[in-house]
């Protein structure tokens, strides 16, 4: 196994653009730290590159090394702080290729999609990737203006549920018409001309748009929707933050179909 010392190391020099978004893009690949992070990545092991294990922690995370089928490199403490982005690296970090789903996989039967229109802050979107997993949903479109999925806080946030559903990149203006031609309700979150929250039926094929965090959904996507909803608000704060809105809707949702399963 091969031990990398120095950050003038090719390959530290590669993994280390995966920092950022450029850099991503160009690789198909991002970075994962952390006990919990990497062992998600490892239980869809196809999606894996390599194993990245600060020469220190080698005992600890040998079984890791060994139950990896991607190769595993120890590195020095100098290089393991370059790659990680928190301020107590654990470490051991994985890169993990991009995986590319297909929307067409998921709009057959009776689907729940949850869409993020130009949602901004990366805890709120990796906390909302999070909440859809725990929900059921059965994926995720991140329209233009969202923030990027790979943004390493947005991964954390995610605490590994960026592994458990597929997300998708998409312009929204482009696939909501699509999918609503295709026999789904839009659902979107609105203050204007809305119903509560839990009037609609979810049951069948539905698309359930979040909007930014400040400006809501778009005039564009709100004009598509088939119902517009918004949560009540009982005291004195002006609005919920999105991703509290958005787990209270898609449980909703979670509600609505388990009891029609009886």
């Amino acid at each position: 196994m091969e031990f990398i010392q120095s950050i003038q190391n090719s390959k530290v020099k590669q993994w280390a653009k995966l920092i950022s978004k450029k850099g991503r893009e160009q690789e198909h690949a991002f970075l994962v730290e952390g006990e919990h992070l990497v062992e998600e990545a490892m239980k869809a092991e196809e999606l894996i590159q390599c194993l990245i294990i600060q020469e220190t922690m080698q005992e600890k995370y040998q079984g890791w090394i060994d139950e990896c089928r991607a190769p595993s490199y120890l590195v020095s403490e100098q290089v393991m702080n370059k790659l990680s982005e928190t301020q107590t690296p654990q470490g051991i970090c994985a890169v993990v290729q991009i995986n590319k789903h297909s929307l067409s996989e998921l709009t057959e039967g009776r689907p729940i999609l949850l869409a993020l229109d130009g949602l901004q802050d990366p805890g709120n979107l990796g906390t909302i990737i999070r909440t859809a997993d725990a929900a059921g949903i059965d994926g995720v479109i991140l329209g233009k203006g969202t923030v990027d999925l790979y943004n390493g806080k947005v991964i954390r946030s995610t605490m590994g549920s960026i592994f458990h559903l597929p997300i998708f990149q998409l312009d929204l203006t482009v696939e909501i018409p699509r999918l609503k031609e295709k026999g789904f309700r839009i659902v979107s979150t609105s203050l204007e001309g809305a119903v509560a929250y839990d009037e609609p039926q979810y049951a069948d094929a539905v698309v359930i748009v979040i909007g930014n965090e400040a400006n809501g959904v778009s005039q564009e996507i709100l004009q598509c929707s088939t119902t517009k909803v918004k949560i009540p608000l009982y005291g004195q704060a002006e609005s919920l933050n999105a991703a509290v809105a958005a787990g209270i809707i898609l449980y909703e949702a979670a509600r609505q179909r388990r009891k029609l399963q009886g």
